[in-house]
């Protein structure tokens, strides 16, 4: 996706790098999930593209987990999921869906996109990667000074994180058909507002393509 002005405002450099992947819990992402998001499931092998070749690079992946319950928060008023009985995203919570069998803990990463033993898991109460969490310290720890950001849902958690790491003087580059929503008039916007005043907006092709190892 071409920039504001058909400008990139920088480039990529690999060693300083990190694939953050938000939120592509069981419960947004399966069939019959509480909070469900039909469009993340699209997103499933561009993720996994871009885990190989980060992994392949040796450079950080970070899962992110939205946690709710068991105490009421502000959030609920919005997200009544979240709520008993239906309890969406809550530890220890276990249901079944209508793509896979048997059951799985709502608020763990999908199958297809496990983590492996060494990427970093960050829980958070909010939408915002970054919000009360040690994401930024783990990054930093790691030298990083750009993330590259997939996962859902665009407008609400994707698009905190990468507010977030503009906020903490982090380059963000969101991942264009990486990210998904139930809404797609705020998808575009989400999309459009990022490109014009917050980060890099790349296609996943274009991205792998800028990375080494193409």
């Amino acid at each position: 996706m071409a920039q504001a002005g058909d400008r990139v405002p920088f480039t990529i450099d690999i060693a300083r790098t990190a694939l953050i992947v938000v939120d592509m819990q069981n419960d947004f992402v399966r069939v019959g999930a509480p909070q469900e998001v039909p469009d993340a499931r699209t997103t499933i092998p561009v993720i996994r593209s871009l885990l190989d070749r980060f992994h392949a690079l040796e450079r950080p992946v970070v899962y992110t987990r939205f946690l709710a319950g068991p105490a009421e928060t502000l959030m609920w008023r919005w997200s009544p999921e979240l709520a008993p009985p239906r309890q969406s995203c809550w530890l220890g919570v276990r249901r079944t869906y209508g793509d896979v069998e048997g059951e799985r803990e709502g608020p763990a990463v999908i199958d297809e996109l496990t983590p492996t033993p060494g990427d970093s898991v960050i829980d958070k109460y909010g939408y915002g990667a970054f919000h009360r969490t040690r994401l930024h310290d783990l990054l930093l720890a790691h030298g990083v000074d750009t993330v590259v950001v997939v996962g859902t849902v665009t407008q609400i958690c994707v698009d905190e994180t990468v507010r977030g790491a503009f906020e903490l003087g982090l380059r963000a580059v969101l991942v264009e058909d990486g990210v998904s929503s139930f809404d797609p008039a705020l998808h575009d916007a989400t999309i459009r507002n990022v490109a014009m005043k917050f980060g890099r907006v790349m296609t996943a092709a274009e991205l792998l393509t800028e990375l080494p190892g193409t």
